[in-house]
């Protein structure tokens, strides 16, 4: 599925989210390299990686950005919400105080990100069921009541994480074209107003990249 690195359509800014040791680096290892690194350590700031896929009829370079979860970082990290379409709040199903702290990662993206960010919550760590602590349907319900997308993954054994990062790139994708929809005369698509560069498709000559975004 993967492209050069100049041969795409659209570029999606998306945010991994939530507590120091949930697994946020492995998922975004194993989406961009499928590589699981059992010694993996704590992020220190802000990591990203890159990888090109087709959404619908168009190819979207999905750039991921992993921040850090400890407390400490969490000054550096705030400006890094700003051009992000899209959030992966990663909590660990094995321990629930990773869970009980989502709604105030919730609370962080939405005072940081545009209200129109494509939020999916993920419960990660499925290869250890045997000491699950968060009820899939507990997570499933909360999901559903403050409108997000919801998933269980593992980055180890690979459960689900293309599923995650394809299908909020599909909705971020999906977001896009209903806005270009209703602005036909309009060059410039954007998924908010305020920040009209975040996520931008216009003509281009080549019919190769026709998106841009600004970090």
């Amino acid at each position: 599925m993967g492209t050069s690195e100049e041969d795409y359509n659209f570029v999606f800014k998306v945010v991994l989210i939530g507590e120091s040791g949930v697994g946020k680096t492995n998922l975004l290892s194993r989406f961009t390299r499928n590589e699981f690194n059992h010694d993996s350590r704590t992020t220190i700031g802000v990591e990203f990686s890159t990888r090109t896929i087709m959404v619908g009829n168009a190819l979207v370079k999905a750039q991921i950005w992993d921040t850090a979860g400890l407390e400490r970082y969490r000054a550096i990290t705030s400006a890094y919400y700003r051009g992000a379409v899209g959030a992966l709040l990663v909590f660990d199903i094995t321990k629930h105080q990773s869970y009980d702290v989502v709604e105030r990662w919730l609370k962080e993206l939405y005072d940081h990100a545009e209200a129109t960010i494509v939020v999916m919550l993920v419960g990660n760590k499925t290869d250890l069921a045997h000491s699950r602590e968060v009820p899939t349907e507990e997570a499933k319900m909360y999901a559903e009541n403050n409108g997000l997308l919801f998933v269980e993954t593992s980055a180890l054994d690979s459960t689900n994480v293309e599923l995650a990062f394809e299908t909020v790139l599909k909705d971020i994708f999906n977001k896009v074209q209903k806005q270009k929809q209703k602005s036909p005369l309009d060059n410039t698509v954007a998924l908010s107003a305020e920040n009209s560069n975040a996520v931008s498709a216009s003509p281009s000559t080549e019919g190769k990249r026709t998106c841009c975004l600004n970090l």
